[in-house]
């Protein structure tokens, strides 16, 4: 509660002098690395899943259930990453469009 209230505090000119000078705290990682983490682990997915069908095909599999688990976990992490990747050709080409 009392960060709200030292939100409500600050004025406009506080929050304009503490972006000039860059003491705005920021997260540590860009979103290039948040991107390719995602993607690694997208990648890491796939390859899970890939082998679990390959245990699968040569009926070397321990447990079906965990190896139905990888697989839908990969397709599932592709479609989001597909969507998210349409999402993103979407607003740049809505930011190519605009006039300036």
């Amino acid at each position: 509660m009392s960060d709200i209230q030292a939100i409500k505090s600050l004025s406009t000119s506080d929050l304009l002098k503490a972006k000039s000078t860059g003491s705005t705290q920021s997260t540590g990682t860009d979103f290039a690395e948040e991107l390719r983490s995602a993607l690694g682990n997208v990648n890491q997915m796939q390859v899970d899943s890939e082998r679990a069908m390959s245990d699968i095909a040569t009926g070397s599999v321990k447990d079906l259930h965990q190896a139905a688990i990888a697989i839908d976990k990969a397709e599932i992490s592709m479609k989001l990453m597909l969507e998210v990747r349409n999402k993103a050709l979407n607003a740049y080409k809505e930011i190519t469009r605009t006039q300036m």
